[in-house]
């Protein structure tokens, strides 16, 4: 049992709602340091499209787990819980503020808490599975398990179709295998005494976000960074390739798509995965919820205090 745990100040948020901004800000103020909790911007060479922080950002402010694997090397909650806990005891025993930023929720939770029993349901998912399963029956859908995680397929007898939804749901829901997930259930001690603070952004407002985002992006060259990645082998099977913004990308540099599909596309998507992300972070109770920037001096003041200890 450790006397003194190490002290995270977490930020959360849905993509686009300034996460990354206040964490900065808070890290330049008071000499901290940040572990990203993004599960695209560990990845070299993805970084218009994973609104990585610039090269002048990260000499501001130090982070870490940010461009430490090719895009072809694998990269999970499991590895991430176990580079996390690694850069944070070092921080830990050098006496920095540390701070936890990024938008892999599911990242945070493994490091956190290590389980999944309350990971939401996703109706969209749920519909599209229970469709396939009226046209095809069960056995398709089983199938499709084994191959993607035979430990789960082992688990759950080829008729059960309650169990096999779930861990396809949870598949779908976090990229990641539900046996994985919960193989980080024996993780769930408390190693770090932690403060969840959230960041509060109005739908409409967030939306239009997500639109200059994108827009951004697009002026920054996202097809140039794509095509960059294909010509040095990245394809677009590698799971980072086939995330949002590289998949629709992807697809347009292959002729099936126009490019404003694709941007419409893009923004669809992304608008999408933000409302997945606030389901699952109104869901956790632990999170203190701010509005940005009207509530940025309070929450300096609360991470000055949670710093000092008090």
């Amino acid at each position: 049992m450790k006397e003194k745990k190490p002290r995270l100040l977490v930020i959360l948020g849905p993509t686009a709602s300034g996460k990354s901004r206040l964490a900065m800000e808070i890290a330049g103020a008071l000499g901290g340091e940040i572990v990203s909790s993004d599960s695209l911007q560990v990845y070299k060479h993805l970084d218009i499209g994973t609104a990585k922080p610039s090269l002048e950002e990260r000499a501001a402010v130090t982070h870490h787990l940010i461009d430490i694997l090719d895009p072809d090397r694998e990269f999970n909650a499991g590895t991430f819980r176990d580079e996390a806990s690694r850069v944070i005891e070092s921080l830990a025993a050098g006496g920095k503020n540390i701070l936890l930023a990024g938008g892999t929720y599911l990242y945070v939770k493994a490091l956190l808490s290590g389980l999944i029993e309350d990971l939401p349901a996703d109706r969209t998912i749920r519909a599209a599975l229970r469709k396939e399963r009226a046209e095809h029956g069960t056995a398709p859908l089983y199938e499709r398990l084994l191959s993607i995680d035979p430990e789960s397929a082992s688990r759950i007898h080829p008729n059960d179709y309650v169990r096999t939804e779930r861990a396809l749901e949870v598949y779908e829901l976090t990229g990641q295998k539900m046996s994985l997930l919960l193989s980080l259930h024996e993780f769930a001690v408390r190693d770090y005494d932690y403060l969840k603070i959230g960041i509060n952004v109005e739908r409409q407002k967030l939306r239009q976000r997500i639109d200059e985002r994108v827009d951004g992006m697009i002026s920054a060259g996202l097809v140039d960074e794509v095509r960059g990645l294909r010509n040095m082998g990245y394809g677009p099977w590698l799971k980072p390739m086939q995330s949002i913004g590289y998949k629709e990308m992807n697809a347009y540099l292959e002729g099936a798509l126009d490019f404003d599909r694709t941007v419409e596309l893009i923004k669809r998507d992304t608008k999408r995965f933000a409302k997945r992300q606030m389901t699952w972070l109104r869901a956790d109770k632990e999170i203190e919820w701010f509005d940005i920037p009207g509530d940025a001096g309070k929450v300096m003041e609360i991470a000055e205090r949670f710093f000092r200890g008090e």
